[in-house]
Order: C-alpha cells, then sequence, then structure tokens
C-alpha cells in the first residue's frame, strides 16, 4: 500500500489550545505525523511518495469562497490589526445573534467562521492545510487508476471542517474533497466510513442532503463528547439525501466488542449502498489510553477492523483524521492498513 507524505504539514505548528480551562500545548502537533512515517517505514508498509499538486477546484467544489479566502489570509489579517499571537474565536454567533453578516474585523471573521475555540490559525496553518488535500486527493488518484488501497497521511485532519467552517483541529475536509473528487472523475456512488472517535460534524453537514455520498459515523455520543451538537441516532439526511447519513454514537467506555458492533452495521450498509470507492476518516483517536476519549480500543483490535474493511472488496482510500496517544498513534494507524493488507491477500 502506498502512502502519501508531505513534509509540509509541519508548517502547521500551533502552540497553543484551550483544554479544560487550561491553555495547554496542542494535542494535534506535527510529531503525530512523524510518529507514524517511520512506523510505516519502519514496518515496510509500502512505497511512501510525494502528493501532486492540485489547485483550489477540488476545494471550492465543497467549501464557500469567502471560507477558503478566509483561510488564506486569516494569520496574516490578524496580525495586521496588531493582535500578537495565534488567531483565535473569542465570539461567534450562538443562538440568539443569527446574523447573516460576516464581520469586517479579523477577530469576528475568525468567530464568524470557528466551530468552536479551541484550534487556533496560526502562520503557515494555510499552506499545511493546502499540502493535506493534496495528499487526499492524491491518494484517491492512486485508487481510482487502479490501486486496491492507499493512505494519505494528511495533517491537519479535515472531518470537522464544514462548508464554511473551521474547528476541531480541522481546515479543509479532505474526506468530503477527496468523495466529490471521485464522483467528478467518474465514481457513481462514494461510501465515507468515518471511524474517529470524535463525529465528522463537517462531513454530515457538506453531504447531508445528497445520496452519491453514504456517510457514516461511528463515535462518542455527542451528549457527552465533542463536538456536541451533532453525530445523533435520528439524523439520517434530508430531501434527495434521506437515509445516506448513518450515524452510530456510543457511550462512554465502549469497548471493541460494542463498537465492532456498529462497525458491522455500517459494513453492511455500505454493501446495500453499493458504493464505486469506499473513503475512510482513519482516527485512532478510540484508543483505550487516547487522552481527549472515551472509548477502550486496544492496539490489536485496529489490526482486526482492517481486516474487516478489506472483506467490502471495494477500492479503499485511507486519510488520517485523529488519534492523540502519540507514541501508540504509528502502531494504531499501521496496524489498521496492515489488518487491511493482510485480509486483502
Amino acid at each position: 500500500m502506498h502512502t502519501v507524505y508531505s513534509d509540509k504539514h509541519k508548517l502547521r505548528d500551533a502552540k497553543i489550545e484551550i483544554h479544560e480551562g487550561k491553555v495547554v500545548a496542542p494535542f494535534e502537533c506535527p510529531r503525530r505525523a512523524e510518529i507514524i512515517l517511520a512506523r510505516v517505514i519502519s514496518e515496510q508498509l509500502g512505497d511512501v511518495v510525494e502528493p501532486e499538486f492540485y489547485n483550489l477546484e477540488p476545494v471550492l467544489a465543497v467549501h464557500d469562497a469567502g471560507f477558503v479566502q478566509f483561510l488564506e489570509t486569516c494569520a496574516s489579517d490578524w496580525a495586521a490589526a496588531g493582535f500578537a499571537g495565534e488567531a483565535i474565536a473569542n465570539c461567534w454567533p450562538t443562538r440568539t445573534m443569527n446574523s447573516p453578516h460576516i464581520p469586517e474585523m479579523i477577530e469576528g471573521k475568525v468567530g464568524y467562521y470557528a466551530l468552536a475555540s479551541e484550534t487556533t490559525v496560526s502562520e503557515g496553518t494555510w499552506e499545511a492545510a493546502l499540502a493535506s488535500k493534496d495528499v487526499a486527493l492524491t491518494a484517491t488518484e492512486l485508487v481510482l487508476d487502479g490501486q486496491r488501497a492507499a493512505f494519505g497521511l494528511c495533517r491537519p485532519p479535515g472531518h470537522h471542517a464544514a462548508s464554511d467552517q473551521f474547528g476541531g483541529y480541522c481546515f479543509l475536509n479532505n474526506a468530503a474533497i477527496a468523495a466529490q473528487h471521485a464522483l467528478e472523475k467518474g465514481a457513481k456512488k462514494v461510501a465515507i466510513l468515518d471511524v474517529d472517535f470524535h463525529h465528522g460534524n463537517g462531513t454530515q453537514q457538506i453531504f447531508y442532503g445528497r445520496d452519491d455520498v453514504l456517510f457514516l459515523s461511528i463515535h462518542g455520543d455527542p451528549m457527552e463528547a465533542f463536538p456536541y451538537f451533532l453525530g445523533h441516532a435520528d439524523e439520517e439526511g434530508q430531501g434527495s439525501g434521506q437515509g445516506y447519513n448513518v450515524n452510530y454514537p456510543l457511550a462512554s467506555g465502549a469497548t471493541y466488542e460494542v463498537w465492532k458492533a456498529a462497525l458491522e452495521q455500517a459494513l453492511a450498509r455500505i454493501r446495500e449502498y453499493k458504493a464505486d470507492v469506499l473513503i475512510v476518516s482513519l482516527g485512532v483517536d478510540t484508543f483505550e489510553d487516547d487522552p481527549i476519549s472515551f472509548f477502550k480500543l486496544e492496539s490489536d483490535d485496529f489490526t482486526d477492523y482492517g481486516g474487516m474493511l478489506a472483506a467490502l472488496d471495494l477500492p479503499t482510500v485511507f486519510l488520517l483524521e485523529g488519534g492523540y496517544a502519540v507514541e501508540q498513534v504509528g502502531i494504531n494507524v499501521v496496524n489498521v492498513l496492515q489488518g487491511f493488507d493482510r485480509a486483502a491477500g
């Protein structure tokens, strides 16, 4: 299995995050990608390749143009306003301030486009996000060109990024960009399976009214877990998308037995859908020792479910999302990919 990787992820090196009322070093850090890459190489998973360059057209196919422009200039606009440090939201439209007007002041713009306040926009974020979507698109092209599977080592991740919102460490939605690209290259149906601990709210929002993308997410119950306001089982799509959005929220402390039962249901739904391509939003923060999650998967479980994914017998694109037990993140990601490879033969 080829791994697509870009050193440009290092340009996203934020220094602060707000967590449980404290300013801490971000859990999503450059070291995550470096540890995963080292494990890919040491386990001889396959060739590591540089991404091809793609312009903004695939991005604008799923993201609002004003939002994209905001991301491009946010860090420089923040500095030009005389603000020190990283751009961070401290005021945004709430349930009682639902206004269509986008502020001109950068502080207001950050709030308008922010999902939450834990994620800052730092210098280099835009360049890293662009490289991450190139990683996703290149991995998708490898699969569309005939490879059984490919791994896009995307950083920053993407599944929390909505059509016009960033947050949860995500800026551009790599899985959505890849899915739309696959459709434009000839696929008729794409399934996106999100196995990250956190609900893929951005991916859900982007495809909620469509039937050419089946979105399925297994995640911590939003009554207890970030991003809190989406991810319930009764969110099933709308309009032509009715029935094509499937959520499996699980309670705190869910074991692999419980998680695997949800995965089996999701795989049955994908088979019924008859997808042409499978995109896996591969978050390994379901691990028992993850610092910001509450599932109980062990490292060997990742190998097991990698084999289950292979049994779908679909062209498969793996795109990195979360996973913050940094010392084990390489083991757990590569276990999924090796489990897939071994089962796929």
